[in-house]
């Protein structure tokens, strides 16, 4: 495994070569860090489960660079995807489509459909180009971690769960901590209307001022499979409670506003929502680093953002 840091444009095109030789690359996103391959190699796709420890199924989110590799990845797309694509990409959107001919099983779990985005992170553009310059048409990326566990937002994040797993000639590119900090927003488009799968930074409210429509936002009814949709997920391995009070000695997340409560370890103060989101992974990770048994995590309250990062905290402490 080789880690490169603030990549020339000859070390981008060295990555985009290792994927095209079937090698695996992680590299940052504006959400979270994604662990890359070839999405029409089947082998290298495979290694991906493996690594992450992913089940075998699962489907993963292929990243393009342009709106007109969507005609590539998927068909019957539908007046309202297009105006989100434009409107919200490269971005923290996922579109779930009827998918191509290209898309097989093994990047769409077996379904009629697959995931796509466009991220808005220069290196992973600029490595998307370098890709696609070389032949390739999509890299699939989940989050670079074990299945399940804290989603990566630094490069160090990514060797520390998965650095033994890579091997010799794949990479891992640092393009210091994400952004935004969580995962991008999945919205379901094989419908009349978008159906939100999974909240993220684009909001339920931008997307009802884009597309000047309701949404549905319950994925209750849905057996659409999509990333992070099991109960459980990004878990650190310490017990997270989403009520009660802090005890001396448990892990404390909360608005800055909020005083921490006597003897308890602060482990994020962040001053709003935004903040709360691009720390909230970092600062489970410094509980399990510090090795504590209990993170004590008091919710932004909105329906914004605020909604995507109860999604994840949720899962995590249902975990």
């Amino acid at each position: 495994m080789e880690i490169i840091s603030n990549p020339t444009q000859d070390e981008i095109e060295k990555a985009a070569k290792a994927l095209i030789d079937g090698h695996l690359v992680a590299f940052p996103t504006e959400t979270v860090y994604g662990l890359g391959a070839d999405a029409t190699n089947e082998k290298a796709v495979s290694r991906i489960y493996s690594v992450k420890g992913r089940p075998t199924g699962h489907p993963l989110i292929v990243h393009i660079s342009s709106i007109e590799q969507l005609k590539n990845w998927a068909k019957n797309i539908p007046d309202y995807a297009i105006k989100l694509a434009r409107e919200f990409w490269p971005g923290p959107m996922t579109l779930i489509l009827e998918r191509s001919p290209l898309a097989k099983d093994f990047i769409t779990g077996g379904q009629d459909t697959v995931g796509l985005r466009i991220p808005a992170h220069p290196i992973a553009q600029k490595l998307l180009e370098a890709f696609e310059r070389l032949g390739g048409s999509g890299i699939a990326a989940p989050s670079a971690n074990r299945f399940g566990a804290v989603s990566a937002t630094s490069s160090d994040d990514v060797t520390d769960e998965i650095g033994s797993r890579l091997n010799a000639n794949d990479l891992v590119i640092n393009g210091g901590s994400s952004r935004i900090g969580i995962e991008s927003t999945i919205v379901d488009c094989t419908r009349d209307a978008p159906f939100v799968l999974r909240p993220g930074a684009i909001t339920g409210e931008m997307i009802e001022n884009c597309l000047s429509t309701k949404l549905f936002l319950s994925v209750e009814e849905t057996k659409t499979k999509f990333s992070g949709s099991f109960k459980s997920h990004y878990s650190p391995k310490a017990q997270v409670k989403l009520s009660g009070i802090a005890k001396p000695g448990d892990g404390f997340i909360a608005l800055s506003k909020i005083l921490t409560p006597s003897g308890a370890i602060r482990l994020a103060s962040p001053k709003d929502v935004n903040q709360y989101a691009a720390q909230i992974y970092s600062a489970l990770r410094l509980g399990d680093t510090k090795g504590l048994k209990t993170i004590v995590v008091i919710l932004p309250e909105g329906n914004g953002l605020e909604e995507a990062i109860s999604d994840r905290l949720s899962k995590a402490a249902f975990g």
